[in-house]
């Protein structure tokens, strides 16, 4: 099931991504220090980092790769063997119960995929920003974040480098809102995201 979600977040991020015109890869995003190619480089090296965090890298490693360049000529065909691989690594053999050394903390392979999935859902609304996409998110993904917010990022070092302060909720604001702005986004005017 949590696989599964994984799979459906990155299939939202990837229909966005198809859909970057030949001028849109420089188009601003949300997150201040990303244009559209870094944001997507962002959740292609993020799988690929998490594959080595199954196989034993530690959080240094993890960190020293993430702003290596994983897209190449080709970002599209970059970012979905980037899912496959890393949808291969977590239905492993034992990988959801291993241990991994993740940056914020150290946590299971479940919670590093509930910790991925997420990230993959709220990237997936800041590519649509940029875009001037449709910014509706799975309303299954958002319900679930939603509810399990606390126990996917319980014991995790959440800092303001990594997670920016949320912004005030709007009155009347929708859940898929409501959890955005969690992340530090101001669905009104694009806010400061999550990192």
């Amino acid at each position: 099931m949590l696989l599964d979600r994984f799979l459906l977040a990155s299939r939202g991020f990837e229909h966005h991504l198809r859909a970057v015109p030949p001028d849109g890869w420089h188009a601003p995003t949300p997150c201040p220090e990303w244009d559209v190619r870094a944001l997507v480089n962002h959740m292609t090296r993020g799988n690929l980092n998490y594959v080595g965090l199954l196989r034993g890298a530690t959080r240094e490693e993890f960190l020293a790769l993430r702003e290596e360049d994983a897209l190449g000529d080709d970002p599209v065909a970059a970012f979905t063997g980037s899912v496959r691989a890393c949808a291969a690594a977590f239905a492993g053999e034992g990988a959801l119960d291993r241990v991994i050394d993740y940056p914020l903390g150290k946590l299971t392979g479940r919670r590093a995929l509930a910790v991925r999935t997420t990230d993959s859902t709220v990237h997936t609304w800041d590519l649509a920003r940029a875009l001037g996409a449709d910014e509706t998110l799975d309303p299954g993904l958002v319900a679930w974040i939603d509810e399990d917010y606390d126990a996917i990022f319980a014991g995790l070092a959440l800092n303001s480098r990594v997670f920016a302060g949320p912004p005030p909720v709007a009155p009347g604001a929708s859940r898929q809102d409501r959890l955005l702005t969690r992340f530090g986004r101001d669905p009104r005017r694009g806010g400061r995201p999550a990192r």
